[in-house]
């Protein structure tokens, strides 16, 4: 056996430890949370922009159920449009024996014609009976049809000035 001092035995010069300088503790500003809170806030902001450019662009073009815009073509007349308020409107009508011939549900014209004979005028498309009362003897028979408002004053007023008759109209 040799004597010689093997590689792993020798001894090599080991630096002396060292410390590590002093310096404050690492600060992360915000964090995950904060982050979180900017991208939230950025997506509310994109999708109120979002919002208020297309409400701009429906106000601009006229796209509105308002204005009586249909829907689709398949959807019956009216479908688009918002409901309107319907009132009972008691109309008189000169022939009594027409108003016998009239059942609630059927829809009418009322056409109104002056005192003096002149042009008759019609005050209601498709206004729809909603009673006929019994009649009773008297000038004319009463009717009770559904109509808007408008149309109601229509009918009252054009009743006061001229007389009143109705004809059965197709519109169901």
């Amino acid at each position: 056996m040799s004597t010689s001092p093997s590689p792993l035995s020798c001894p090599a010069p080991v630096p002396a430890p060292c410390g590590v300088g002093p310096f404050g503790p690492l600060r992360v500003r915000g964090g995950g949370t904060d982050r979180l809170r900017r991208m939230l806030r950025r997506q509310r902001r994109a999708a109120a922009a979002g919002l208020a450019l297309a409400g701009a662009a429906l106000a601009t073009t006229g796209l509105s159920s308002a204005d009586g815009g249909a829907g689709p073509p398949d959807d019956p007349p009216g479908a688009g449009r918002p409901p309107v308020r319907l009132v009972s409107a008691p109309v008189r009508i000169a022939d009594p024996e027409t108003v016998r011939l009239l059942r609630p549900g059927d829809r009418v014209d009322v056409i109104a014609v002056g005192d003096a004979g002149g042009d008759a005028r019609v005050v209601a498309r498709g206004a729809r009976v909603a009673k006929v009362p019994p009649t009773s003897a008297g000038a004319g028979a009463l009717v009770v049809l559904s109509v808007a408002r408008p149309t109601a004053t229509a009918l009252l007023g054009a009743g006061a000035s001229g007389r009143l008759a109705v004809a059965v109209s197709d519109a169901h």
